[in-house]
């Protein structure tokens, strides 16, 4: 359903500050804590002793210890003690590896041996001071290659945005859709338009007028096992769209990490890399909560896809030229699916 060797964001740092997290992906129960200040762990969700989630026990001088009856944990997995018990030839507790990068913490299912850090996606605007990020977590009951659908074809947004980010010329200008080996790249350029709300807050807050046509841009890329990142952006028409000096335009990446709980529900990342006015905290809040009012949008259209979906499993969906992106991405994790499984 999923691949699993690869690096998914599990966690932001946030959530694991003062106490251990509980956390499914790709169907396997994770707890992730701290075991010092600069260090995390993840285990699987089982004490051995009696199989109570250490998820609900606390940590305790860089061990985790579980909250029914004790017994502690290295990061490594082994039972270290336990109050009046001998513990030690425990079976080892499954780690998983981990690894703390670009403001979130990314985890591997899959095969240890093969968890590269260096297979991590790079992020550069998480790494310059030139770029501000603000962003969010849902959960959401569906299919993580629905939403994977969603992000390569934004025909949606007409409609299901109609009052933030959408407009006519979306559904006017026709989509390009091409792959690179595992990439695949979605773009629409459309040229002396009026901007919509969404982005005319940008150009306000970027210091330039709102109210003059635009060059807009959408161009989304996708990468295994599920990460879906799109340039997007406005320019005062005639000054080169999406090569327009910086001073003419509102550009930014809108950020989206999907990663698989089960099969039908995923812990969906998002946020928007900004490179306007980064040191201004209070525009990154504003983004924020407008860009969080957008993606709620597709929280309950996806969900109730989803519903039907498993309601009639024996009908078939139809395939358009808009679609085009999201077939192609999951050829690509058909692809990947298919190597790690013959493997």
């Amino acid at each position: 359903m999923f691949p699993k060797n690869a690096w998914y964001v599990a966690c932001t740092p946030d959530e694991i500050a003062d106490k251990p997290l509980g956390r499914t992906i790709c169907g396997e129960k994770m707890v992730f804590y701290r075991p010092a200040p600069d260090q995390v762990a993840a285990l699987d969700d089982f004490c051995p002793h009696r199989g109570a989630p250490l998820s609900l026990g606390k940590v305790c001088d860089g061990q985790l210890m579980c909250g029914y009856h004790g017994l502690r944990v290295g990061c490594d997995g082994k039972a270290v003690s336990m109050p009046g018990q001998r513990v030690q030839g425990f079976p080892r507790t499954r780690s998983f590896p981990v690894v703390e990068r670009y403001g979130f913490i990314w985890v591997w299912p899959g095969d240890a041996v093969q968890a590269d850090p260096a297979k991590i996606h790079h992020l550069e605007w998480a790494e310059s001071p030139e770029w501000a990020y603000g962003g969010g977590l849902y959960h959401i009951d569906c299919d993580y290659r629905l939403m994977v659908d969603n992000l390569m074809d934004l025909t949606h947004e007409t409609y299901v945005h109609a009052n933030s980010i959408g407009q006519k010329e979306i559904d006017e200008v026709p989509c390009k859709t091409r792959v690179e080996g595992d990439e695949v790249i979605t773009s629409r350029h459309m040229e002396n338009i009026q901007a919509p709300p969404f982005w005319q807050m940008a150009l306000r807050m970027n210091g330039l007028p709102d109210d003059q046509p635009v060059d807009r841009w959408q161009i989304c890329h996708f990468t295994p096992p599920s990460h879906v990142l799109i340039e997007v952006g406005v320019a005062l028409a005639g000054h080169g769209g999406y090569d327009a000096p910086a001073d003419k335009k509102a550009s930014s990446i809108v950020v989206d990490f999907i990663t698989p709980e089960t099969e039908t529900s995923i812990h969906y990342f998002w946020g928007m890399a900004r490179n306007f006015k980064p040191g201004d905290p209070s525009l990154t809040a504003q983004i924020r909560e407008g860009q969080g009012k957008i993606f709620s949008e597709d929280r309950e259209m996806l969900e109730l896809q989803q519903l039907n979906l498993t309601r009639y499993p024996e009908r078939k969906l139809l395939m358009l030229n808009i679609d085009a992106g999201g077939v192609q991405s999951r050829k690509v994790i058909d692809r990947v699916l298919a190597a790690e499984q013959a493997a």
